[in-house]
């Protein structure tokens, strides 16, 4: 199943709020194990979208991939472009974005164009530093959010997950991840995060939300910009922080904290204490994890926070200890009410420790998006066989179902309808006809030869309805006149198909193609490329009178008139080329050539009561 996106607009979000139960993001770059793992949190939580809207991958091609969310399968779409997964997803405000620090910058860019999109994650490391102090002026001036570079992303319990961060579905679970808290919570490092996740869950009633901002010197947000937003959240009611040695950026929480800009009781420690340890200057894992000065070391961050306010344990061992103490404080005091414990549903494992341990989920080996029989009820799209009975909607209408996805008007299925019964034959001398007739003389069975026929059609056989709108759509919309297309045609030495008939002429019209006209005429919405056709014939038939638009050509372009009214013109045109057209005409002689296979057997076995009155001719 395609899940469809229904999440609410970013614009219903307070400020203070990157992710809702309802926040969409896009991923890019082809990451398998990251999406599977953010729909596996969705289902845990309950979730009722997935919150992988589409993914995008620059490198391939336009296609659906297959997930699971819990047990189910579904089709998530991959884009070639952020531009055209945006258009198609207008919900979507959030880009997590696992390009390589030599192109992470340039999806923030892309991203920076498209209006819709409010934060976007970077998870490389690496990025070029003058490139991020770049992003991070042009982030705040379009007003959107950069978390990151070089970091696992975030969570809001219960709500939405970012990529790869928490882990494995078992210690989300564990850590109560799967439902909100009231800890807010952020920190430079994505391991410590993790680390933090249970610390919490083990001594308060869980996260609200975490953030790793990333470790890189010039991250696109701070940790003060994130304590503020859960400052101005009803819902958090205590802060937990992670800092580190290098920078300064902790002295903006001394400062915000002396100012009284951070209320609510903070707990928070500063990584590195141990580097006074060492005889030599220590660079810890992160790129901006380097004290250049006093001021940049854990220990003196430490006592600046403990000075301003913020409850800042002995070591990280009682990290743990103080988030508790504080926590029992607000719940004595009634400003915490312990969030109830919900059991989320079980996920299912997947195929590899599945069959280890007596369970399996396995992927469909095939896809089909237009029927499924496993219901109560055959299902045609989103019609059972019951509906389509019911609404009568012919064989045009199951046609259109299960070629183009959806119901068309009555007017469309009837012009299927009358598509099909006019190319049903022309007679035992065409190619395909005469092939089906001498196999079948020649002893083959019903399948064997009907498809004898249909290998026939292409080019010089059947071929017409697809070059006829692919010549006609072509011209008219390069915007050649009538004139212009015949006299290019000629110039090139080829044949307009869909014009010039053997037999008839403009003094001697094919009755198909006036029915096929005045019922298109009367009754389609649009007949652009119909009327352009028709001033093409005008000209051809001033030289030669037998030059005349031919039923093929008329059904090609009419159906073009029909494709680009019911959908888009980039969607119509797809059509084509994927060969609908003639499509319908193999549908169309199946009926003619089953019809030769049986007046051969016929014929055969002497089941004609008046042969002499039956006779049809062969050159």
């Amino acid at each position: 199943m395609v899940r469809k996106a229904t999440a609410k607009k970013s614009s219903d979000r307070k400020s203070y709020e990157l992710f809702s139960r309802n926040t969409q993001a896009f991923i890019y770059n082809m990451q398998v194990n990251a999406t599977q793992r953010m729909l596996d949190f969705d289902y845990s939580s309950r979730r009722e979208t997935p919150s992988v809207a589409a993914i995008v991958n620059p490198t391939g091609s336009e296609s659906l991939q297959k997930f699971f969310f819990g047990p189910k399968e579904i089709l998530i779409p991959a884009y070639k472009s952020l531009a055209r997964a945006a258009e198609k997803h207008r919900n979507v405000d959030v880009l997590i974005s696992f390009a390589s620090f030599r192109s992470a910058a340039q999806s923030a860019e892309e991203a920076f164009e498209i209006k819709q999109i409010k934060t976007i994650v970077l998870i490389a490391e690496g990025v070029p530093e003058r490139r991020m102090r770049e992003l991070n002026v042009k982030a705040k001036r379009l007003g959107k959010v950069i978390i990151g570079p070089a970091t696992v992303g975030g969570i809001k319990a219960g709500a939405f997950k970012i990529g790869n961060t928490a882990g494995t579905i078992e210690n989300i679970i564990e850590s109560k991840l799967h439902r909100p808290g009231s800890v807010g919570f952020v920190s430079k490092s994505g391991g410590l995060s993790n680390e933090a996740y249970n610390i919490i869950a083990r001594n308060t009633d869980g996260l609200y939300e975490g953030i790793a901002i990333g470790g890189d010197k010039y991250p696109g947000s701070s940790l003060l910009d994130h304590l503020l937003r859960y400052e101005k959240n009803p819902a958090v009611k205590m802060l937990v922080c992670l800092g580190e040695v290098g920078g300064t950026d902790e002295y903006e929480i001394v400062d915000a904290l002396n100012k009284k800009k951070i209320k609510k009781p903070i707990v928070m420690w500063v990584t590195g204490t141990c580097a006074k340890a060492f005889k030599t200057e220590v660079q810890f894992g992160h790129a901006g994890a380097k004290a250049d000065a006093e001021a940049e070391t854990a220990d003196a961050k430490n006592a600046a926070l403990k000075k301003a306010g913020a409850i800042v344990p002995g070591s990280f061992d009682d990290y743990g200890d103080r988030i508790r103490e504080t926590y029992k404080k607000l719940t004595t005091q009634g400003v915490i009410k312990p969030v109830p414990e919900v059991d989320p549903p079980d996920v299912p494992l997947d195929m590899k420790k599945a069959l280890a341990e007596g369970m399996v989920r396995r992927p469909a080996s095939f896809i089909s998006t237009i029927s499924d029989d496993r219901g109560e009820e055959l299902m045609y799209g989103k019609f059972s066989i019951s509906q389509v009975f019911k609404q009568d909607i012919g064989v045009g209408g199951v046609l259109s179902i299960l070629w183009f996805k959806k119901l068309l008007p009555e007017y469309a299925t009837k012009f299927i309808d009358m598509v099909i019964m006019v190319t049903a034959d022309h007679g035992p001398a065409v190619s395909g006809a005469h092939n089906t007739i001498v196999a079948t003389r020649a002893g083959k069975d019903l399948l064997s030869s009907l498809v004898s026929g249909l290998l026939c059609i292409g080019p010089r056989f059947g071929g017409a309805l697809d070059g006829a709108a692919m010549h006609f759509s072509d011209a008219y919309d390069r915007g050649l006149s009538p004139l212009e297309f015949v006299n290019s045609m000629k110039l090139k030495g080829v044949n307009i198909q869909g014009i010039g008939h053997r037999i008839k002429s403009i003094h001697n019209p094919d009755m198909r193609v006036t029915i096929i006209k005045n019922y298109v005429k009367k009754h389609f919405k649009n007949t652009e490329l119909l009327d352009y056709a028709l001033k093409v014939e005008q000209i051809t038939t001033g030289k030669r009178d037998n030059l005349i638009l031919n039923v093929d050509g008329c059904i090609g372009i009419c159906f073009v008139d029909l494709l680009r009214s019911e959908f888009s013109k980039e969607e119509a045109d797809e059509y084509i080329k994927m060969g609908a057209l003639n499509g319908l005409f193999v549908l169309g002689r199946s009926i003619g050539f089953m019809g030769h296979y049986l007046d051969q057997k016929r014929l055969k076995q002497g089941l004609y009561r008046h042969p002499w009155e039956d006779i049809a001719y062969m050159e």
